[in-house]
């Protein structure tokens, strides 16, 4: 046992009271080291708050920044779209003479997977290489836009879609006074039950459109509200009228606020100077030879106003699949995308409008069943341009298209990648071979 003198002095007795002193220090020692402890957690996490607070956010829409004219494939699951024979394809199509420029998005595993530009700006010395970031005019592809923003304020509860529309669009008269019966949904889906196109050469000539609104109550009814199909324009674009007074602004400036900027879409816009002043962008053709803009469907922005460069397109049709639900929720786009009422082709049918079976109208988009599957889209046309969306809602997987003449053959291109998605035999859609 070691010597006692190696220890220090006598121990106090641990059963005896500690002096309030000395418990005063001891705690004053653990609160002290407490209180260092909390500090350098706090300067830690105080640190890493204040670098995450100096560090740039990376928006949503970052990709924009990526030039994605040349090929892309997504990483997130397995292809199916031939990407080699496609560009083959698009490039044989911009050679086309009746073909001035086009631009091409495609989506696969809910991801753009491929975007492109072909062909040029305008004919001629002065154009320049159509890129992904080429601006174009959506045309009626414009519709689905106007829908969504109405959807979306009735989900906020600023307005109904069983609205009738004379409660919110004061300008749109119909036949018998059925502005009182037709709903906005009627006015969505294109049944108001007036012929088709009223008075669009009215519009064209340079006639305000609320004035003609004012007067399609002289048109033959054809069907009460929410009965037939008759495609619109001039009245369609009451949707524009409807959202600035369920919600408060401007037509342009809710669309910005409620779905461009949230999705990221920094090219897109309502107006003709949104195009004009873009880096680039499209001139329209009428074959071969470049045509001013036309105004006339500029002043119905929710039937035919929106611009924007094939990337923005992409990046809509990726929302309108269900991937960003933050801006459009499930039950938003299952609002839009119902089938509401039937459709017919007033014209004898090309041969792809004749293999996209079971045509229906949800409220801006059009419904169809190719190849036993459910797929969704629209197309757009004014003079000088053309437009094309058609996605599978369930596949997450679709193709955009946008170009600068009345070309017919690029339309033929949405079902040949739709072939490669579906693992379909090749056929010769855009009518390249013959």
């Amino acid at each position: 046992m070691p010597e006692p003198q190696n220890f220090p002095p006598a121990q106090p007795d641990p059963d005896a009271p500690v002096p309030t002193v000395v418990s005063i220090e001891r705690g004053l020692v653990v609160a002290a080291v407490v209180l260092l402890v909390l500090l350098i957690a706090f300067v830690a996490v105080g640190g890493i708050y204040f670098r995450a607070a100096k560090a740039p956010s990376t928006p949503a829409f970052t990709r924009l920044s990526i030039d994605l004219s040349r090929i892309g494939i997504t990483k997130s699951g397995p292809t199916r779209i031939d990407y080699g024979r496609l560009d083959a394809r698009m490039r044989r199509l911009a050679e086309k003479k009746s073909v001035v420029g086009v631009a091409i998005v495609t989506i696969e595993n809910g991801e753009l997977s491929f975007a492109k530009g072909y062909g040029v700006t305008t004919d001629g010395s002065n154009g320049q290489p159509v890129t992904a970031h080429t601006v174009f005019r959506w045309a009626s592809c414009s519709k689905g836009v106007a829908a969504t923003l109405l959807a979306k304020l009735a989900e906020q509860r600023r307005m109904r879609l069983d609205d009738p529309v004379a409660k919110w669009a004061p300008s749109l008269h119909l036949p018998k006074g059925n502005e009182h019966v037709a709903t906005v949904e009627n006015l969505l889906s294109q049944s108001l039950g007036i012929v088709k196109n009223a008075y669009d050469p009215d519009l064209e000539d340079g006639q305000d459109p609320k004035a003609i609104r004012n007067r399609l109550n002289a048109l033959f009814p054809m069907c009460p509200p929410g009965k037939c199909y008759a495609y619109q324009n001039i009245a369609y674009d009451a949707a524009s009228e409807i959202a600035e007074h369920a919600g408060h602004a401007s037509y342009d400036r809710l669309v910005h606020e409620q779905i461009f900027g949230p999705l990221g879409m920094q090219s897109a816009s309502t107006t003709r100077d949104g195009l004009e002043s873009s880096a680039s962008w499209a001139r329209p053709h009428q074959g071969r030879s470049e045509k001013k803009v036309a105004e006339a469907y500029y002043r119905i922005p929710a039937a035919g106003g929106v611009n924007s460069s094939i990337i923005d397109l992409g990046l809509w049709m990726r929302a309108q699949m269900g991937e960003v639900p933050r801006v459009l929720s499930p039950a938003v786009l299952r609002t839009l995308h119902a089938p509401r009422i039937k459709t017919y082709a007033s014209h004898p049918p090309g041969e792809v409008d004749r293999a996209l079976k079971d045509a229906s109208y949800g409220l801006g988009w059009r419904i169809y069943h190719y190849a036993g599957r459910e797929v969704i889209g629209h197309r757009g046309a004014v003079e000088g341009y053309r437009s094309l969306i058609l996605f599978d809602p369930v596949l997450k997987a679709g193709v955009g298209m946008l170009w600068n003449s009345n070309a017919i053959e690029p339309t033929g291109i949405q079902l040949e990648v739709f072939d490669m998605l579906y693992r379909q035999p090749f056929h010769d859609w855009a009518k390249l071979d013959k």
